[in-house]
């Protein structure tokens, strides 16, 4: 028996003296510092507004163009997000660098941005939106980009009035809109002429209610393109 107690009291003492309870472990921090949100990229190619013709062919219908920003504080990846203005099918990119080469159809136009992230944080930073044509074989004039809606904005709500300005604006990489043609109505896909006009506004008669409209840019050359439909309310 004294043989066996002695053998307890070592083993307890052996316990202690080599830290067997929890008061020497190491605990996560309860409050950790937050991470640092990203900070939004700067762009950089392809250039906004212009033609891109940097891209390395694979054939008469695509290339692939290196995407390029400038790298943002606090950011582990990024997102490309490209549509095509044409089909406004929407894509994403990931990478890792400040680069990110995407395949792309021939003579189309797209516009893109980049949003930044940071690794255990869901807080994320968005560019400023550029568009540009993707070069096409023979191409000499290109469509202007479809128009983008200025005021009022999609899905906004203003207050009731005889009328309303309304404005967007439009771009082209050859520099030559001639005219907008104005759709304005009621109805979800507006067939109704508001007007013709060399300027980037329109005046149109309104009530209380909904209302959707586009606008079909036109260059010199007789190239156009078309504006989604915008929408926006008539307050009571």
């Amino acid at each position: 028996m004294k043989l066996k107690y002695g053998i307890f009291v070592f083993a307890v003492l052996l316990i202690a003296a080599c830290g067997g309870g929890d008061d020497n472990n190491t605990n996560p921090d309860p409050d950790p510092d937050p991470v640092a949100a990203p900070s939004a990229a700067t762009l950089i190619f392809p250039d906004n507004n212009e033609e891109c013709n940097e891209g390395v062919v694979i054939n008469d219908t695509q290339s692939t163009v290196t995407f390029e920003w400038n790298a943002s504080q606090n950011t582990d990846s990024y997102e490309v997000k490209l549509r095509n203005l044409n089909s406004n099918a929407n894509s994403t990119t990931n990478s890792n660098s400040n680069s990110a080469g995407i395949t792309l159809e021939r003579g189309v136009p797209y516009e893109w941005f980049v949003v930044s992230k940071a690794n255990g944080t869901n807080a994320t930073a968005t560019s400023s939106t550029w568009k540009f044509y993707n070069q096409g074989p023979g191409v000499e004039n290109y469509a202007p980009f479809p128009a983008e809606a200025i005021y009022p904005g999609r899905g906004e709500a203003i207050a009731n009035s005889a009328t309303v300005q309304l404005e967007w604006s439009g771009s082209d990489v050859d520099n030559d809109i001639a005219e907008y043609d104005v759709f304005f109505g009621t109805e979800t896909d507006p067939a109704n002429l508001l007007g013709t006009t060399s300027d980037s506004f329109i005046d149109a008669t309104i009530a209380t209610g909904v209302y959707y409209w586009r606008v079909i840019s036109k260059d010199s050359q007789g190239n156009s393109s078309e504006s989604e439909i915008f929408e926006f309310s008539v307050l009571q």
